[in-house]
């Protein structure tokens, strides 16, 4: 970690891409997602990504491997989908755990075997997804109270994912958060753990702007929700996801001018096609990923949906030579947004 923070001081860290655009682009057939361990199971796997960690790890080794030949610093793990809700669809609540353990050990081994032969540091973020439900609305029309699941059933999912990751990971990563409802039943379980174990490990959080609105899945602007889990203290802050870099900028500007922390952003690579496939180049996403670093908007740039090994490569050369974003204190940033510091008085 020490080496990470200092390497952050110097220049913009790059994260990963995308982890299932490279797991698509293996052509793995049902077979492969069940391995031996689970060639009887009842339902159909494919497409369960994060099982792969289990049935094809050293597929899920290789691909950490190249993004961080590629250049990346930062790599998830192969566990975006591991909570007992999410794994629910395949009938898989209970393996959730040992999914997410082995997701996080294999990003740790490639990890430090990298570290060792490229002689620079490599973070391992334990990726927590938003899961498949929604604290905030209902998905009943005509029942606006209705919700499938509780805070509570959030909050243990989260809690049992994140004990399954802890002894391998650098960070957490809250990831492309739709609904901040369940990003605070996650915040809540990384905060609880660390009071049982004293063990300090940082959280990283990264919400999604779903479309021109310019706001969460669940009504906040990309300003409203930095406000909301500020509390949590993050390491980093920023969004993903949704977008491509080019309608992302705005928002993550106006992060830029308010956040007293690091800022993330990690976009996809354009907008898909009507087949859902990401056309945007390495060099078209790095063109515009770079302007933002030579702006002075972030401080950790990389990729979500779309995004390949060729365009972290393309992304680390363009800010290469830039500085971090300079981080100014919490009063600081918000005077110089124009919005009023908030205390614990008012």
């Amino acid at each position: 970690m020490a080496a990470l923070e200092a390497l952050a001081g110097q220049r913009i860290l790059i994260l990963d891409g995308a982890m299932g655009t490279q797991i698509q682009a293996l052509g793995l057939e049902e077979k492969d997602y069940r391995g031996r361990q689970f060639a009887d199971w009842p339902k159909s796997l494919k497409g369960n990504n994060d099982l792969l960690s289990l049935t094809r790890p050293d597929d899920i080794k290789t691909i950490h491997q190249r993004y961080i030949k590629a250049g990346a610093d930062l790599i998830e793990t192969n566990s975006f989908n591991a909570t007992s809700i999410a794994m629910a669809d395949y009938a898989m609540e209970a393996e959730a755990p040992d999914i997410a353990k082995a997701a996080a050990r294999i990003a740790r081994e490639a990890a430090d075997e990298m570290e060792q032969s490229l002689k620079r540091p490599i973070g391992v973020l334990g990726a927590i997804g938003p899961t498949n439900k929604t604290l905030s609305l209902s998905p009943k029309v005509e029942d606006p109270g209705f919700r499938e699941v509780s805070f509570d059933d959030v909050y243990g999912a989260y809690r049992e994912q994140a004990q399954a990751m802890a002894e391998h990971v650098d960070f957490f990563l809250i990831e492309t958060i739709f609904d901040t409802l369940n990003a605070k039943a996650a915040i809540k379980a990384l905060l609880d753990l660390k009071q049982e174990t004293g063990e300090d490990i940082p959280v990283i959080l990264s919400g999604t702007i779903t479309d021109a609105s310019g706001r969460t899945l669940s009504g906040q602007t990309a300003e409203a929700f930095y406000i909301s889990v500020r509390h949590a203290k993050p390491w980093a802050i920023g969004l993903n996801c949704a977008l491509g870099a080019d309608l992302l900028r705005q928002y993550v500007a106006a992060l830029s001018r308010i956040v007293d922390t690091r800022l993330i952003a990690y976009p996809n690579a354009g907008l898909p096609n009507e087949f859902g496939d990401y056309e945007e180049t390495p060099e078209e996403t790095a063109a515009h990923l770079g302007n933002w670093g030579q702006d002075g908007l972030v401080n950790i740039l990389g990729g979500c949906c779309g995004t390949t090994p060729a365009h972290i490569q393309k992304i680390a050369e363009a800010v290469k030579p830039l500085p971090p974003r300079p981080i100014a204190s919490g009063s600081t940033a918000m005077e110089l947004s124009g919005l009023e510091p908030f205390s614990r008085a008012s």
